[in-house]
């Protein structure tokens, strides 16, 4: 049996002998520095820019909260396992509210990686073409970032570079500021984005996302003449019209159709990747939480014979995905079915309709 001197001994060489080791620089981890040699590290940058648009459980992305169930067009609903969307329903949130939390930092971290990218990628030396047109995409998603921030926050902190996490503590900027950088970081991003993606890219920024956030900007700016004048310009590229059947912009069947400004690409949940607003709004009854139960003043919103209303809500005695709509299915007799029409879990666009 070893004294306790002896213990003592080897428990202070152990701790001398590796030492050295502890000191040594770790192995295969790259900075941001470091990162940006390639024009593949340009794309995966950017690439990662774009996920905090995902609708999922790992983003939290509950952006939807703030327009529908703050809103008038539905209720809170849902299961009970979120607190927060009652209090946004209720209007009782505070800077507590996990929802309003991570929305805003989830739309922060987004502007950071855009920030990141409009810094090292012009650096690289690469196609000039995939450059410039990775740099519009970074363009267009912070300015998109930043309409989001605004519609919920008002003013927010403008941050246009990569700040040290001692510096973040800045000023709000006056919403009127925010809008002129939106305005300006999409007309960069048109400059260099083109009228349609191909192929794989498909769901990248193109120019004409970039001239309908900038016309929705001067919209909530209430300027009326300038709205028009990029809305021309979207009408302009000639890549966009009104599809025949209004169902057609909800179907995983027809993604990214002639209607469709800029859709966000969900994959499957099975990845952790796809769009969980399918599982968030579902009733109860059909494999859902039941969040955002659509209200009577909602549904009497639709004129008696619009069409768009039975692909838009379920009422009593309807099909509902392969199921007969019951009034016990929501706690308004109402549920949200649009958005749901893509299928179980999978493969729902967020578009913008001009």
């Amino acid at each position: 049996m070893k004294s306790p001197y002896q213990l003592l001994f080897v428990a202070i060489f152990a701790l001398a002998s590796c030492q050295g080791i502890l000191d040594k620089d770790p192995l295969g981890t790259l900075d941001v520095n470091s990162f940006f040699k390639t024009s593949d590290d340009a794309v995966q940058a950017v690439n990662a820019a774009y996920e905090p648009l995902l609708f999922n459980n790992q983003n939290n992305n509950f952006y939807w909260v703030f327009g529908v169930v703050a809103g008038d067009e539905a209720i809170a609903g849902g299961d009970g396992s979120r607190a927060g969307i009652v209090e946004l329903d209720f209007l009782t949130h505070t800077p507590r509210t996990s929802e309003f939390n991570d929305f805003w930092k989830l739309q922060y971290n987004g502007i950071n990686q855009c920030n990141t990218v409009l810094e090292k990628v012009p650096g690289i030396d690469m196609d000039e073409a995939l450059k410039n047109r990775i740099l519009g995409e970074a363009y267009f998603l912070r300015a998109y970032y930043y309409f989001l921030l605004t519609q919920v926050y008002g003013d927010v902190p403008l941050m246009l570079k990569v700040t040290p996490p001692d510096e973040l503590k800045i000023a709000k900027t006056p919403k009127s500021e925010i809008y002129a950088q939106i305005v300006a970081d999409c007309d960069q991003a048109a400059a260099w984005l083109p009228a349609q993606q191909t192929g794989s890219d498909v769901g990248r920024a193109t120019s004409g996302a970039a001239y309908a956030l900038a016309a929705k900007t001067f919209i909530y700016e209430k300027n009326w003449k300038k709205a028009l004048e990029y809305i021309d310009k979207v009408k302009a590229l000639g890549v966009f019209a009104l599809v025949p059947n209004y169902l057609d912009n909800f179907t995983k069947e027809i993604q990214n159709n002639a209607e469709s400004v800029w859709e966000i690409q969900h994959a499957n949940l099975e990845l952790n990747v796809g769009n969980s607003l399918n599982q968030w709004w579902r009733s109860k009854k059909v494999e859902g939480y039941g969040f955002a139960e659509a209200t009577q003043e909602f549904v009497d919103a639709f004129e008696p014979d619009d069409p768009r209303r039975k692909f838009t809500v379920a009422k009593n005695n309807e099909d509902y995905f392969g199921f007969i709509y019951k009034n016990s299915y929501s706690s308004t007799h109402f549920s949200v079915k649009k958005i749901l029409a893509g299928g179980h879990h999978r493969h729902t666009g967020c578009r913008w309709r001009h």
